[in-house]
């Protein structure tokens, strides 16, 4: 049995537990983090030295950082449309993955943190100001890509790629943010809605 360290509420976990669905794996969740068990305990340490979540144990096996997860486990059970073998196809999935994982997720952190999480070092009316245009800036950006890709962010076939990116396209929508209409984003917020997984662990009423 896979077990799951980290906590449902968290984004990275929740790309895990979706992935989890869509492969068809049993997993455990054991709840670390924040509100649960403290991360920075030497048991979670010897597993993930930088005391974040989620971490897997796969038998013998121990891995961090949620898109690598994600990526062992389509590999693991052979799901080559959610992680192509052929190597551009495989890029141009790799490309958005780590761009929600570096440039969209550095865009949001400060408005999500103030607006959402309530958290007293993020209460700059500026600095949330900045976070909320260059959030929504990021998001013009997958508007664009979806004009062109079609259904999914990587083309017409749903992907990887679509798990951090559908994660984040429900955070933007459920924080209390000044938005632009993005008809190609809200089409595809919709036609996520309609896999199981993403109702599970995604649009399920949590940012």
């Amino acid at each position: 049995m896979l077990k799951i360290l980290g906590k449902p509420t968290s984004i990275n976990v929740r790309k895990v537990l979706w992935t989890c669905e869509e492969v068809e794996q049993p997993y455990e969740l054991e709840a670390w983090g924040a509100g649960f068990r403290d991360t920075h305990a030497p048991e979670f340490l010897a597993l993930n030295p930088n005391a974040q979540v989620p971490v897997i144990v796969d038998g013998d096996a121990v891995l961090w950082e949620s898109n690598t997860i994600c990526r062992y486990l389509a590999n693991k059970h052979g799901r080559d449309d959610l992680l192509p073998r052929d190597a551009l196809s495989r890029a141009h999935v790799e490309q958005w993955m780590d761009w929600q994982g570096g440039d969209m997720n550095n865009a949001w952190r400060y408005a999500y943190m103030g607006l959402v999480r309530k958290s007293a070092a993020h209460q700059d009316a500026q600095a949330i100001a900045a976070s909320t245009a260059a959030w929504n800036r990021h998001m013009a950006i997958l508007e664009r890509q979806l004009e062109k890709s079609g259904d999914f962010v990587a083309g017409p076939a749903f992907t990887l790629a679509d798990i951090g990116l559908g994660l984040a396209v429900n955070r933007w929508v459920m924080t209390p943010i000044e938005r632009p209409a993005l008809p190609n984003v809200q089409a595809y917020y919709d036609r996520l809605a309609t896999r199981p997984a993403f109702r599970l662990h995604g649009r399920n009423g949590a940012p």
